[in-house]
């Protein structure tokens, strides 16, 4: 049986309390690093935006990279849609 563990990781300068498998702990710990750089990065980038805006472009960022990884025949056109969404969001911010 996994031995369960109870953490608390802050996102976005919020805290969140979960409950995962113990050998697990470093990974969940590494994402929320790497999601609090990728909302850092936004907010020096686009300083007028709130946390809330840097959450939404960090999940589309994060889920388009994983898509392009994935690079399955049956995704390809959800994959240039979402490259179209990123450059007319990239514009659009960079008004």
């Amino acid at each position: 049986m996994k031995e369960k563990l109870s953490i608390k990781l802050n996102i976005g300068g919020r805290t969140y309390p979960i409950t995962i498998d113990r050998e697990q702990e470093e990974k969940y710990r590494k994402v929320a690093k790497r999601i609090n750089d990728i909302i850092s990065e936004y907010s020096k980038k686009y300083a007028k935006l709130d946390v809330q805006d840097f959450m939404a472009m960090t999940t589309f960022q994060v889920v388009f990279e994983n898509m392009e990884k994935a690079e399955m025949e049956d995704e390809s056109p959800v994959l240039e849609e979402l490259k179209s969404m990123d450059e007319e969001l990239s514009d659009f911010l960079n008004e």
